[in-house]
């Protein structure tokens, strides 16, 4: 619910403005630049405050992987967060939480997140410091509360050393294990696939790639854009003539954004089935197959799915495979086996 979201947006703002603002967060060992690619366009995440260390990077994996965050010790961020698979859960259409329970939409990838304006399909969440809070909370995902997970943290062998090195404090608080957390996805950085050394000009794509770039650039680019794939609006994109999930509505309470969802990155997009928001689509087949023939006309229709007056895009099956096979060059294998982002 739109009131839930805000409940847990505000929860979490208060819990963090509650601790010292103005304290020196500066780690022992100097600090680190994050990895900024020099063809992206600057980074929305900046670390002002929650200044970037190697030792806080390493902090934030840790929590990242540990099921201490869940409320029976089962659940980690991790477990529907898999680095081979740009931290999705492939091939699972809904995820499994605490208990075996069901959500009700599909685990997005998470990566090159500095550069998100909202998380969440919705975009009820704003802030990445703040976005833990609705899986932590969640009844069906990790169904903690952020005052037990601080509790536990405090308690545990390790992590008040580990904590103490990073933000130097005689105790964790929740701003601590936000901005650990905040350190380790921001960082994250996906920008080494063929697409890459396309775009940086150290290489180029076969006849028929460049057949589906070119098509890429006429029919999905002006909400996939370059370089990041994404232009993190939220569109409805004709799934359903009656949306069961209202999407952005539940925020925005705006008729033009019912069953309007975010635009997600293309970038390693064949890694990381099934796809949409309830990852209804386990092949990228399927997926062209929708935007070119299937896509159901709404009041909501986002206009620019809309082509000679009929809802679709109307590709040939030519058209799809070439988008597909640009699509493909999309895949950064660097970062789905990096080491030092998993435990």
């Amino acid at each position: 619910m739109r009131r839930q979201s805000y409940i847990l947006l505000l929860a979490g703002l208060a819990g963090i403005s509650a601790c010292k603002p103005d304290a020196d967060f500066r780690t022992p060992a100097a600090n680190y630049t994050p990895e900024r690619p020099a063809h992206f366009p600057p980074a929305h995440y900046t670390h002002d405050k929650n200044k970037y260390s190697q030792a806080g990077f390493e902090l934030g994996r840790k929590l990242f992987f540990d099921p201490i965050l869940s409320a029976n010790n089962t659940i980690s961020c991790g477990s529907c967060h898999k680095q081979e698979h740009a931290f999705a859960d492939v091939n699972i259409r809904l995820s499994k939480g605490i208990d075996g329970k069901t959500g009700i939409r599909h685990t997005p990838a998470i990566f090159n997140m500095a550069w998100n304006t909202s998380f969440m399909w919705d975009g009820g969440v704003n802030q990445i410091e703040v976005m833990p809070l609705t899986p932590l909370t969640n009844k069906v995902e990790m169904a903690e509360t952020i005052s037990n997970i601080v509790y536990k943290l405090n308690r545990h062998k390790e992590y008040p050393t580990l904590f103490k090195n990073v933000f130097h404090r005689d105790s964790i608080d929740d701003q601590q294990m936000f901005w650990a957390l905040a350190q380790y996805m921001s960082n994250l950085v996906s920008a080494s696939s063929k697409y890459d050394d396309v775009y940086t000009g150290k290489t180029t794509y076969t006849k028929d790639q460049q057949d589906g770039y070119n098509l890429f650039k006429q029919n999905c680019s002006a909400c996939h854009t370059e370089p990041l794939l994404t232009d993190y609006s939220f569109k409805n994109n004709g799934l359903d003539y009656q949306f069961t999930d209202s999407g952005r509505y539940r925020i925005t309470r705006r008729e033009e954004d019912w069953g309007a969802f975010k635009v997600p990155t293309l970038r390693n997009i064949a890694v990381t089935s099934p796809y949409m928001h309830d990852g209804r689509f386990t092949t990228l087949e399927q997926v062209l197959h929708h935007y070119a023939d299937s896509v159901k006309q709404t009041p909501s229709l986002s206009p620019l799915l809309v082509k000679n007056g009929k809802p679709g895009l109307h590709l040939t099956a030519d058209e799809q495979r070439k988008i597909i096979l640009f699509l493909r060059t999309l895949t950064d294998t660097k970062f789905l086996t990096k080491a030092g982002l998993t435990e």
